[in-house]
């Protein structure tokens, strides 16, 4: 995590605690008096400079609420023994490894909380640096406690709840006066099939829990999480219906299969196209295994909304020795197959073009790595994108995803990541990785003497 956090708060965090603080000066004698607070004074900027739009109206609604500012502490909703069976009942429990593994873990050496909490704002789990997690005790952030903006006003967890968006609060920008030394970034998690609220994920802790790069880490998280409570359905449906479903390692069950729309219906059409030959394609809920060309024209439509003319198409798949002809009866072929998945999935001609949205795992890499997240790009990262195809649109799709997404852990990241990255197929020779981790392990790491030997074996393989 602290490759992926920057050390610090982001540039302007200063003028807008003056400004907060100065907002809850102005206002500490009117914050129960709803009317003043529904007035223009305050919905007018001039009267409270600084002050972002989204605290000045979260506060509105957390004064309509009849929230309390000098409460110390949120009140508990569930009690220990009703929390435990609530827990396990619930649908994020299922999800609970993904976040654990990308956040959780990370947490306990950074001086971060991981929260996670149910869709009216309740939190059901609170994990991360222990120390912190006895200072928070103080203001109940605990499992069982109501974070919702009614009960507590503007935080993280609540807010980001009731604008349905990711969302950072700093310091004094909480409406709870107890809750000025904290700062928290929380982003909902959305049901894969549904797109409904199912709750929220939330990292808390002092100016470090707002710096840049914290909310990308934690959408990337969710979405990460998402696309495996969509994968864990898939299974059981398949299970249900008789049909075997392919069984998965522990690690790649934390892999989501693709990225799909920001509108909360994620993942209901994906292409898995990473360290296979044969691709995936999920289309509502119905999943097949494409051909080896099938694989690669789907691969290059997803990448080309606006769509491909024949000979365009042409190009990237075949190496000079392809026709428009050939191109065409695999269309139609295609055509048949998609037919029977999904009508409304039949490519369009003139140019080749798909009608819905289909994101590809590969993409959702390069989003990860466009965002900073190389961790998360990882994890979704199962090796080359078709590693066997030969079409010269794939060949440079595979290039371009592996060469950034090495760029990007020798440039940010940590020991572990250099040597998650080291397992891939394609880092089998790879000497700067090892070297690199090599540099970064402590002097008594016993993961050290892996790296050696391996760095051993290549000289003696490359040098022979």
């Amino acid at each position: 995590m602290r490759n992926l956090i920057q050390p610090g708060p982001a540039a302007d965090a200063e003028p807008r605690q003056r400004a907060a603080l100065a907002g809850h000066e102005y206002l500490d004698n009117s914050f129960r008096d709803i009317n003043f607070l529904e007035s223009a004074a305050v919905t007018e900027t001039s009267e409270l400079p600084g002050l972002r739009k989204l605290i000045r109206e979260s506060w509105q609604r957390s004064a309509s609420f009849k929230a309390d500012p000098d409460n110390a502490a949120a009140p508990l909703a569930i009690d220990r023994d009703e929390l435990e069976d609530y827990r396990r009942q619930h649908p994020l429990a299922a999800i609970m490894p993904v976040i654990n593994k990308l956040l959780v873990q990370p947490s306990h050496d950074s001086g971060l909380l991981v929260a996670v909490g149910d869709e009216v704002g309740r939190l059901l789990w609170v994990e991360g640096d222990p120390g912190l997690r006895r200072r928070a005790e103080g203001m109940m952030f605990v499992p069982g406690a109501d974070w919702s903006e009614a009960t507590v006003g503007t935080s993280a967890p609540g807010t980001a709840l009731a604008l349905g968006r990711g969302i950072q609060i700093a310091g004094a920008e909480h409406y709870q006066r107890a809750v000025h030394p904290w700062s928290c970034t929380a982003v909902p998690f959305h049901d894969p099939d549904s797109g409904a609220v199912l709750g929220v994920v939330d990292i808390t802790g002092t100016a470090t829990a707002v710096a840049p790069h914290t909310l990308s880490l934690v959408e990337a998280t969710v979405a990460a999480a998402q696309a495996q409570l969509r994968v864990e359905r898939l299974q059981r449906a398949a299970e249900a219906t008789g049909r075997p479903a392919r069984r998965r390692s522990p690690r790649a069950a934390s892999r989501p299969p693709g990225e799909g729309s920001t509108d909360g219906s994620l993942y209901r059409n994906s292409l898995q196209l990473l360290g296979r030959d044969q691709a995936l394609l999920s289309l509502g809920g119905r999943t097949v295994a494409l051909s080896a060309r099938h694989s690669e024209i789907l691969a290059l439509l997803s990448t080309h909304p606006g769509g491909l003319s024949a000979e365009e198409l042409n190009l990237l798949l075949y190496r000079g020795d392809g026709s428009t002809i050939t191109l065409r009866a695999e269309m139609v072929r295609l055509r048949k197959v998609l037919q029977q998945l999904n009508p409304d999935a039949v490519p369009g001609s003139r140019p080749y073009r798909l009608p819905l949205n289909l994101v590809p795992d590969s993409a959702q890499v390069l989003s990860c790595l466009q965002r900073g997240a190389h961790r998360i790009a990882l994890e979704i990262y199962r090796g080359a994108v078709l590693p066997r195809s030969e079409a010269p649109g794939i060949i440079e799709m595979r290039n371009k995803v592996s060469s950034l997404l090495r760029e990007a852990v020798m440039t940010d990241g940590s020991a572990e990541s250099l040597l998650r990255y080291a397992e891939l197929p394609e880092a089998r020779d790879d000497v700067g990785i090892r070297r690199a981790a090599l540099r970064l392990l402590p002097p008594r790491s016993p993961k050290r003497a892996a790296v050696v030997a391996d760095l051993e074996r290549l000289e003696v393989e490359l040098g022979a």
